[in-house]
């Protein structure tokens, strides 16, 4: 694992210093129509997106525990947030967002983000592909029902993309992109979606903003539900990109600082009257992957570029053609998908249950937009999955020793899905009156396997008969002195 290079070592180099800047104000743009857009689906001025994201960018900048990761207003917590909205209001939901922050927090401190290590590698690239394909999809509006023009400006946006590092890298591709698409667009006067078709822009700074709802218990029961809902799914997308990222970089980062940022983020844009967020894998792989950025000032630099934009210099953001950024975010697509997970040669040594979890992650979220009803129902098929395997793994043989007595041997794992079938493999009315069942090459791990153990030797006792246990491991005899006989 590399050194992660720190903010000032990117300031005293210049070339260093020019990637974050470059980074920082290519995701910017990028920013405002994902921004805006997710601003619709909450159901809220595009200003509030927009606000958002800048205080969500720099303050995870200072707070968070992955350099060069950006945090941002994003679909997966509007999706859920969305009905606050839609049913209360936007007090509601600002104090919706303060209470999702507070538990992000919490939650942090209770140590749940080492819950994270239970992700199976399936998982986590069935994660990196239906986010993949989701931000794909996302472009889809921008490519349907519009004027012809606009798909030559996206081919000529990606060969720019695509060719550009072939000369130089200077200059980040994509910003180039940008900027040749706006030019010739405005010099030759053509008539296609720009970015201020999206939305108003803001003309202000944001204020602080304090929800005007009643502080009480009823309150309280309205928004939890959704609170903990954006919790949980900011959490959860917010840590596996830093996951991501932190194989793409080869640095470590810290989870817990990483969530408890993410919960301090979302409390300071709540109280400037924003939607709240979390990390986005879309932005990240564009400062990250396609920018090369490795710092917090990259991020931090996003969110103040994106302010300046829109703000400062709104009427001329206003000009880039849609197709431009949807060039960007198709190439961050490409990039950002596992090609090698879906490859003949990789399917076919692939073990079919974890090309199974891998599937179910990406049709799950795809589907249902929400990246934690796709985790959560790969970690179960995969839960699934890794007990039918590890019960087909344990095995009993016998033999007879000198004295007339049968030893049963049992290597392998017991636990619920195994021991069921145990009680099953001993031939009780034909063994000797002396029974020994060797367990030195098994492992005890749950109540199930005590209680089968228990069945085993009630009826080897029914037909007057001994069983003896032995081998049994410290853990596995600790927990059946616990629970052996207690179980009815």
């Amino acid at each position: 694992m590399t050194t992660p290079l720190t903010v000032v070592a990117a300031l005293r180099s210049p070339r260093l210093l020019r990637t974050e800047v470059l980074g920082g104000l290519v995701v910017a743009l990028a920013l405002i129509p994902e921004a805006i857009s997710f601003s619709i689906i909450a159901g809220v001025d595009p200003r509030v997106g927009l606000f958002a994201s800048f205080t969500m960018a720099v303050s995870i900048a200072f707070l968070g525990g992955r350099p060069a990761m950006i945090s941002a207003a994003t679909g997966a917590v509007a999706l859920v947030i969305a009905p606050v909205m839609r049913e209360h209001g936007f007090d509601h939901l600002v104090a919706t967002v303060l209470l999702a922050g507070a538990i992000q927090i919490v939650l942090a401190l209770l140590g749940v983000v080492r819950l994270l290590r239970f992700i199976p590698r399936s998982v986590m690239v069935g994660f990196v592909n239906a986010l993949a394909i989701l931000v794909a999809l996302a472009q889809l509006p921008q490519l349907v029902a519009v004027p012809w023009l606009v798909y030559p400006l996206v081919a000529a946006g990606i060969a720019i993309i695509v060719g550009l590092p072939r000369w130089t890298t200077v200059v980040p591709a994509p910003l180039v992109a940008i900027v040749a698409l706006t030019a010739a667009v405005v010099l030759s006067g053509a008539h296609v979606p720009t970015v201020g078709d999206q939305g108003a822009l803001p003309d202000s700074l944001p204020s602080l903003f304090w929800p005007d709802v009643p502080w009480t218990l009823e309150t309280l029961r309205t928004i939890a539900p959704y609170a903990l809902g954006m919790a949980l799914v900011g959490l959860l997308e917010s840590l596996m990109t830093a996951k991501l990222v932190d194989e793409i970089t080869d640095t470590g980062s810290s989870r817990t600082r990483e969530a408890w940022g993410q919960g301090g983020a979302n409390i300071v844009t709540g109280l400037f009257g924003g939607m709240g967020g979390c990390a986005m894998i879309g932005q990240t792989m564009i400062n990250v992957k396609v920018s090369g950025a490795r710092t917090r000032l990259s991020t931090f630099l996003a969110g103040v570029f994106l302010l300046v934009l829109v703000v400062a210099l709104g009427d001329l953001v206003a000009l880039i053609p849609m197709a431009a950024l949807v060039a960007v975010m198709l190439m961050v697509c490409v990039a950002t998908f596992d090609w090698h997970s879906v490859r003949p040669s990789t399917l076919r040594r692939m073990p079919w249950s974890e090309t199974a979890v891998m599937l179910v992650t990406v049709v799950v979220t795809v589907v249902t937009h929400n990246l934690a009803f796709g985790v959560v129902s790969g970690v179960l098929v995969a839960m699934v999955a890794f007990a039918r395997r590890v019960a087909h793994l344990t095995r009993v043989t016998s033999e007879d020793g000198p004295d007339g007595a049968r030893t049963y041997r049992v290597t392998g794992a017991l636990f619920f899905a195994s021991s069921n079938d145990l009680v099953h493999q001993f031939a009780y009315a034909t063994d000797p009156d002396d029974v020994t069942i060797d367990l030195s090459g098994a492992h005890v791990w749950d109540a199930s396997s005590v209680a089968t153990l228990d069945a085993v030797g009630t009826r080897y006792a029914s037909l007057g008969k001994n069983l003896t246990l032995v081998g049994l491991n410290e853990d596995s005899a600790r927990r059946h002195a616990r629970l052996g006989g207690r179980l009815g």
